[in-house]
């Protein structure tokens, strides 16, 4: 078995409560990690045989394009597609945060965080 990272995954969308925060957008950071069979691509040296990361790049900034009122929600989307799309996939851990959010202090960021495994 094995893991693919995908570190800060940067996107500037629309998600919030707050009216603001879907009219004037924020940035955000998303960090991924998939448990997946890395032996046969390990040795074969061919992409057919792994998990793209380019893939899952992809259903990240897609999932984020959607505005949501909840980080959670959000994540949930990102953890499903995935499931979906990518059999070879058992575990997934995603973590979504907000940059500066707008909560009347100073924060770098709040982050959410699921874990899920393939039922």
């Amino acid at each position: 078995m094995g893991i693919i990272k995908l570190k800060n995954i940067r996107t500037y969308s629309y998600h919030g409560c707050l009216i603001e925060e879907g009219k004037i957008g924020s940035d955000y950071t998303v960090n991924l990690e998939v448990k997946t069979d890395l032996r046969k691509s390990s040795i074969t040296d061919d992409l057919k045989d792994t998990v793209d990361y380019v893939l899952l790049n992809s259903i990240v900034v897609e999932e984020m394009a959607i505005r949501s009122d909840l980080l959670e929600h959000v994540a949930h989307r990102i953890l499903t597609r995935i499931f979906e799309e990518i059999p070879e996939i058992s575990r997934i851990i995603v973590a979504v945060s907000k940059l500066n959010p707008p909560i009347g202090g100073d924060v770098e960021a709040v982050t959410i965080e699921l874990e899920e495994y393939r039922s």
